[in-house]
């Protein structure tokens, strides 16, 4: 009979197990900083593996040392920071799962101002008395949208939800078919709708709506025309929409407000720096629209904000709703907002100083040149390595490989921006590769295409060369 079906010896081997608080005591020791019902909690899931795999002769003996060492692994692993800085080299400029925008450095200045002390949120330095939060920004937004009124909630979901409980509670909102759009997250516009209490009317067909249909849909009951930009996907072929300048024409006639959803809210011409143009705030406002919502961390490439701008009257309204309370912005939101929204300010800079624009209008050479001082890099620190008498020849290659980056974010869909990337070759599989440097400290994001590990240098961040150096050599030779 073997020693682990023997249940005496198996009895035996468990009996010389540790209690739990025996090896408690002996963690504590070394671990400073952890609450002591961690240690108990970590120190029997690593008791109920030993017990576990002592049953089923995996395992045959255990020491205390080897188990407190398994509690304090396990302590470091679970309580390590989740959200932390990564490296970008996806080629997916604005990567929602990587945060999106990158704050400019001015922007990333004012939080950290912000966050180190009291500040002035809602502080009316000319009185002493309590002030608005909102004024932190909807002198900038105003200016920038040319519109009346302007102010700032958490997200652009949330902006489109206030909006229509605003304006719309159990009434009817008309919108088209083909407009009825999914955002990140499985979130649905007719979804969001109903949290509202607006009641949603659908026109027109999924590719072809005409005027008359808006039109013929309005009774008594109507309160809102809404337009939503097709921001995160196309439609082809024989298809038929409203511009928003007719919409609002009917809104006028029919004495109804207008509401234009632009998801991803673009602040620049971006035609004039050879991208598809994308329509603006500004040319929404221009048509006379009633409210614009639009996101802060897309194009605009600021922090995480949904921003309604538009008449003063029904801003007002929409500002004066409860809701309004439970979607406001925190003082770090504001911070950075009110830091890139000032950077607008200079058209001529603005294309440097704004990350998310830097990236999208980079010049196609000065990428590829980032990408060859890369591989030479790599190729560099490869080499020295394998000249050191503990490591063998590793046989890496790094070459510069043309490939097309993607603004991403549910913005420009269908765009694709020319780019350059680092492709590797080794001993290491794409997919063994991509899990080694997912697990650095910081990680590095790449991808994986035609059977090869790229790494994109359109999203690299000054810095990250660095970074990705030592995170490759560190996986190549298993630290």
């Amino acid at each position: 009979m073997d020693a682990a079906d023997d249940p005496a010896t198996l009895s035996q081997r468990l009996r010389t197990l540790p209690s739990v608080e025996r090896l408690v005591a002996q963690v504590e020791q070394g671990a400073a900083g952890i609450h002591r019902s961690l240690l108990v909690a970590f120190a029997r899931e690593v008791l109920d593996d030993a017990r576990a795999q002592l049953r089923s002769g995996t395992l045959t003996a255990v020491s205390d040392d080897d188990l407190a060492a398994g509690v304090r692994t396990l302590a470091a692993r679970r309580l390590r920071p989740t959200l932390v800085r990564a490296v970008n080299a996806s080629g997916v400029i604005l990567h929602t799962n990587l945060g999106r925008a990158p704050l400019s450095e001015a922007a990333q200045r004012a939080v950290a101002t912000t966050a180190a002390g009291y500040s002035t949120l809602e502080m009316d330095l000319a009185t002493g008395r309590r002030g608005s939060r909102h004024h932190h920004v909807d002198t900038l937004l105003t200016r920038l949208c040319g519109a009346e009124a302007a102010f700032a909630v958490n997200n652009n979901a949330a902006a489109v939800l206030l909006a229509l409980a605003a304006l719309a509670p159990n009434r009817e909102v008309i919108v088209s078919r083909g407009e009825l759009v999914e955002i990140g997250g499985s979130f649905r516009l007719p979804e969001i709708m109903a949290a509202s209490g607006a009641r949603l009317v659908e026109v027109g067909t999924t590719n072809r709506t005409y005027g008359h249909d808006y039109d013929a849909a309005v009774t008594s009951d109507t309160a809102l025309l809404l337009k939503v930009h097709r921001s995160n996907f196309e439609v082809a072929g024989f298809v038929q929409e409203v511009p928003l300048q007719e919409l609002v024409g009917i809104g006028r006639r029919r004495r109804l407000p207008v509401m234009m959803d632009l998801g991803s809210g673009c602040l620049v011409d971006l035609n004039t720096h050879g991208l598809p143009h994308e329509p603006t705030v500004q040319e929404a406002i221009q048509t006379g629209c009633d409210v614009v919502t639009f996101s802060g961390d897309k194009l605009l490439g600021g922090p995480q904000a949904g921003i309604l701008a538009g008449a003063a009257e029904v801003i007002d309204r929409i500002k004066a709703h409860p809701i309004a309370r439970a979607v406001r912005m925190d003082k770090l939101g504001y911070a950075a907002l009110g830091a890139t929204l000032r950077q607008y300010l200079d058209p001529d800079r603005v294309w440097t100083d704004i990350p998310v624009l830097a990236m999208l209008t980079r010049p196609e050479e000065a990428v590829r040149l980032d990408a060859e001082r890369l591989a030479a890099r790599m190729t560099q620190e490869a080499r020295t390595a394998n000249r050191r008498p503990d490591e063998h020849e590793t046989s890496w290659r790094f070459d510069v490989v043309p490939t097309h980056a993607e603004p991403g974010g549910g913005s420009l869909p269908g765009v694709t921006v020319p780019s350059f990337a680092v492709a590797i070759a080794g001993p290491m599989k794409p997919d063994d590769l991509d899990r080694r440097l997912r697990s650095h400290e910081p990680p590095i994001i790449g991808r994986i295409a035609d059977d090869r590990y790229l790494l994109d240098a359109r999203t690299l961040l000054p810095g990250d060369d660095e970074t990705i150096v030592a995170a490759l050599m560190a996986a190549a030779h298993g630290r």
